[in-house]
């Protein structure tokens, strides 16, 4: 396996692997206590590797079934007659070294991985496949997102109710992203025989239940900025955004749902939320420093 490290490197989904670790990283700036900076190097180059386990570990369940529109890097595995069980190997690798590293840091930060790791192989493995049961999926994503939110809020401090309402909001923002990016990959799915929320309830309904899941998300921020569990200023986004992304999803309705429509308004949200994610991480250091 070592000498086919490179190639394998190259087919971890780099952007969805820093996009996700986004959510760590602002678990640990929101919570109560400063740790030193080489535990906070530490716990982000774990939380890197479990995040990038997740996703060779869907890629893997992928590539096994000849599915690869999740990652066309894939496509080189085969070129380099890389095997499933190799990329598995490498996968469940990246694992042990971050669980490594977290049992060094806290035994909270441990615990919240280990249950993180333990959503991603009931997700993506063929043996329990939650990735083809509607709704289960999109649980998973709602509880892993909130897990991957409190495994940095709680590694130097305990963690407090107020750190549970945080993590919901980004648990709601990856589950509503969920049915979405299922009805991107309606057709691929479709004639894999994957049974997702899209191939089971239409791909337009799921479309629809992603957006609903959006506007929830939306309105409770509203509520974590109005109960000041967050800074008030806040507000302002889910006032500004909200009415934004609803006329973008009208857009996306009103012309046929194909992958390439709906990528095109994935990206779209995809900048606001970048824009959120900055404004919570600039509301918890300033926090900080008042």
């Amino acid at each position: 396996m070592f000498r086919n490290l490179p190639v394998l490197f190259r087919c971890v989904r780099w952007s969805d692997v820093l996009i996700l670790g986004g959510v760590p990283t602002l678990g640990l700036a929101f919570s109560h206590r400063h740790p030193d900076l080489l535990v906070v190097l530490g716990f982000g180059f774990a939380a890197f590797l479990l995040l990038a386990h997740a996703f060779t570990l869907n890629d893997w369940a992928d590539f096994t079934r000849g599915v690869h529109h999740s990652n066309r890097a894939m496509l080189q595995l085969e070129s380099r007659n890389i095997s499933p069980r190799g990329l598995l190997a490498f996968s469940f690798a990246l694992l042990a070294l971050a669980l490594a590293i977290f049992s060094a840091l806290s035994l909270a930060s441990l615990l919240l991985a280990l249950s993180v790791a333990v959503l991603g192989i009931l997700y993506s493995h063929p043996w329990f496949n939650a990735k083809s049961t509607p709704v289960i999926s999109t649980l998973l994503h709602l509880l892993g997102a909130s897990l991957d939110f409190l495994f940095g809020y709680g590694l130097a401090a305990p963690i407090d109710f107020r750190g549970i309402a945080i993590a919901l909001f980004f648990g709601l923002a990856f589950a509503a992203g969920h049915p979405v990016q299922e009805a991107r990959d309606f057709e691929e799915d479709q004639r894999t025989g994957a049974r997702t929320n899209a191939v089971v309830f239409g791909q337009r309904p799921a479309f629809v239940a992603g957006v609903v899941l959006f506007i929830v998300e939306y309105v409770y921020l509203f509520a974590l900025s109005a109960g000041r569990l967050v800074p008030f200023w806040l507000v302002v986004l889910p006032c500004v955004f909200l009415p934004l992304q609803l006329w973008w999803s009208i857009e996306a309705l009103r012309v046929p749902l194909t992958g390439e429509n709906i990528r095109r308004f994935q990206n779209k949200y995809r900048i606001l939320y970048v824009v959120i994610g900055l404004a919570l991480l600039a509301a918890a250091l300033y926090g900080r420093q008042i």
